[in-house]
């Protein structure tokens, strides 16, 4: 086809090619001479940093097709940010090489909030280097280095790249592609080419794209923030590299909040604040991801498990307790042993009988500690006939499960190898599940809200063939009954492709915190599989034996998760009802203290967790030791208080009440801790 006149700008000239331009408003026709490029197409100063051609991202250098669609993928965009980090790593290999001429590449990924690159150097990188490649990568930028793609055949790679042994392994191997460096039909080498006299100073082996040239990377708005060891291709088998971790941002100011949210999330840290409140801790004697809590800490846990019990009883859930091992055939049965195997700890192989003479009287079998507690229920289930009228069946377990997490990827209590689940198995009819599933994530959404998380999502994780059991037909009718009542909630569903366990889809509850951080939170599962493994039945109404189906269930993920998010969430300031102690008394002198024990009696009587500081301190400092316990109220009582029955009644923030009843006073924090409210300050 041909058309008329084309390009913005140019003199009048006969066009040889037919293209579309997908718009906001859809696509639109246009013509443009032989030889454009998507840059002369799509290109808008440096806020479009690549184009979508027929559906694949492009450099803007591609030349452009009869019959392409185009379209402009903006720095704004998760794509084009993807395009602007995996350049700047770029920009730090080439900086890597020119100050450490040694270093030999390994690959450099964008990843969420930045990027990194992998090196292979004669001695880990100090802080100093990271502030020298900082700022050769600073000239590199401010030069303006064109990104040049250059496709070249296996031979030719592996003769320009012969000094680079961890690239050659790339080549021609089937998980290149996996590793975002190389992969796709073509074999391409970008070259970063000089601005003005066209030599090329460096070249990487990377599949692309990249920004056009490095002038499109703001020099304000990258930070390299810190270096770790890592094993070539995350295989511990492997030699190992030094990662450079760096972030990039379209701009400075972008960049500046990010510094800004990640000093929060330091602050909010719940292993740093674990030890300031001295709630939990992680002694070396008993192992990673293994935590122990303090007694303030205990109390913490034990107000959240005791609220979570009181709303599951009241839901109809019934509790069970089961051990925590078993033999490896129940794991066999179920299929984790299968499945799982990589996630759980090594057998102990236990009960063979010896003879003295060395004669093996009796085999020995398997022990696993669990890593699950759902085969253990369906135990429950299967231990007596079930009947129709005993649907929908659920059972709920604080079970304390052991998974065998690598230790690069314990991260205190929110990756650990031990931990409690709140977990529930709920048997019921096919007739009853898409009830059950409403009713439950009604259920769910409620108490975590009850625990002050207000901002969720919905996430649909569905089948990945090559690690799931069961027919294509029970997968696609789990999926749409689980999507069915995810969208009956009216929150955004996300679609979460092949992320499902080997049994069955699953629906997890994101949540939002108070710093805008996603925590996954509740899962839910469909399953029809283990009922089948495990043979379960139940005696219909007609007088058939049918198969039940199983819904798995944990709310709070684990009770040591939810903590950790939950301290995270607050900073460490719990509301009252869940403060491990929720008043401080202090006296103004001694002669004040008896006068406060007894308010503190009172206050007893209803539960409330209180605290009489009759230390020697001043009673300034026992103020600043209140607040920074971040303890909700403290009551303060001097000669004057005493004497009209009062107190002070100071707040968290620093705030205060002169001349409070003792009445008014306890009312106020048995009302704040029933009502679950968050206080911070005195009522205006």
């Amino acid at each position: 086809m041909r058309f008329g006149v084309v390009r913005e700008g140019s003199v009048a000239a006969v066009a040889d090619l037919a293209i579309a331009v997908v718009t906001a408003e859809g696509e639109e026709a246009r013509s443009v001479p032989e030889g454009a490029t998507a840059a002369d197409v799509v290109g808008d100063g440096r806020r479009v940093v690549v184009a979508r051609i027929n559906g694949e991202l492009r450099d803007l250098a591609s030349i452009l097709r009869d019959g392409d669609v185009v379209e402009a993928v903006g720095v704004d965009t998760p794509e084009g940010l993807a395009v602007l980090r995996h350049s700047t790593a770029h920009v730090l290999a080439q900086a890597v090489q020119d100050t450490f001429a040694d270093a030999k590449l390994g690959i450099g990924p964008p990843v969420k909030d930045g990027f990194y690159y992998d090196f292979s150097v004669e001695t880990p990188f100090t802080p100093e280097d990271l502030k020298v490649l900082e700022k050769r990568m600073q000239e590199i930028v401010k030069s303006g280095q064109r990104f040049s793609r250059r496709v070249v055949t296996d031979s030719e790679a592996k003769h320009e790249l012969a000094g680079e042994p961890f690239k050659l392994c790339l080549i021609g191997s089937e998980g290149g592609a996996d590793v975002m460096e190389v992969g796709g039909a073509e074999l391409t080498i970008y070259d970063n080419v000089e601005a003005k006299s066209g030599a090329t100073c460096w070249g990487d082996l990377c599949r692309g794209p990249h920004v056009p040239d490095t002038r499109f990377i703001p020099p304000n708005a990258f930070r390299l923030m810190r270096t770790a060891a890592a094993y070539w291709l995350g295989d511990q088998a492997n030699e190992q590299l030094q990662r450079v971790y760096g972030t990039a941002w379209p701009s400075k100011e972008e960049m500046q909040a990010y510094l800004t949210f990640l000093e929060e999330a330091e602050k909010r840290d719940h292993r740093k604040l674990g030890a300031e409140l001295d709630l939990f801790s992680f002694p070396e004697e008993i192992g990673s991801g293994l935590a122990v809590f303090h007694p303030k800490g205990g109390v913490v846990r034990r107000v959240m498990e005791d609220y979570s019990r009181k709303r599951h009883e009241e839901a109809g859930y019934e509790f069970v307790n089961t051990p925590h091992v078993t033999k490896a055939a129940l794991f066999e049965k179920s299929g984790h042993l299968d499945w799982y195997a990589e996630g759980m700890y090594p057998p102990m192989h236990l009960d063979a009988e010896v003879d003295a003479d060395g004669t093996v009287r009796k085999q020995g079998v398997d022990y696993y500690m669990k890593p699950m507690n759902c085969p253990m229920h369906n135990l429950i289930f299967d231990a007596r006939g079930r009947s129709y009228r005993e649907l929908p069946l659920r059972l709920f377990e604080f079970g304390t499960v052991y998974r065998y997490e690598k230790s690069g990827v314990v991260q205190g209590m929110t990756r650990a190898r031990g931990f409690t689940q709140d977990d529930a198995h709920i048997y019921c009819t096919r007739e009853q599940m898409a009830d059950e599933l409403d009713k439950l994530l009604t259920f769910v959404l409620d108490l975590l809200r009850d625990y002050g998380l207000e901002d969720f999502y919905l996430e649909l994780s569905t089948r990945d063939p090559r690690k799931s059991v069961g027919s294509d037909e029970v997968w696609a009718e789990a999926t749409e009954v689980l999507r069915e009542a995810a969208e009956k909630q009216g929150l955004e569903l996300v679609l979460d492709e092949g992320g499902a366990a080997f049994y069955g889809p699953k629906i997890s509850v994101q949540a939002k915190d108070a710093i805008g951080r996603t925590w996954q939170m509740s899962t839910i599962q469909l399953d029809f599989n283990l009922p089948e493994r495990f043979d379960l039945e139940y005696a219909a109404p007609d007088g058939t034996r049918q198969r039940p189906v199983m819904i798995h269930r944990a709310l709070f993920g684990s009770i040591e998760r939810f903590f950790a998010v939950l301290l995270e969430h607050y900073a460490g300031a719990f509301p009252p009802w869940l403060a491990p102690v929720q008043v401080v008394a202090i006296p103004v002198s001694d002669a004040h203290v008896d006068y406060l024990y007894d308010v503190a009696a009172r206050l007893r009587e209803h539960g409330i967790r209180i605290e009489v500081d009759d230390a020697d301190d001043r009673m300034q400092k026992k103020i600043r030791t209140a607040q920074k316990s971040k303890v909700p109220y403290m009551l303060i009582a001097g000669d004057d208080d005493m004497a009209a029955g009062a107190v002070s009644f100071r707040y968290r923030d620093g705030s205060q009440r002169n001349g409070v009843s003792v009445d008014e006073a306890v009312g106020e924090i048995l009302a704040a801790v029933s009502e679950r409210r968050q206080v911070e300050s005195a009522p205006a």
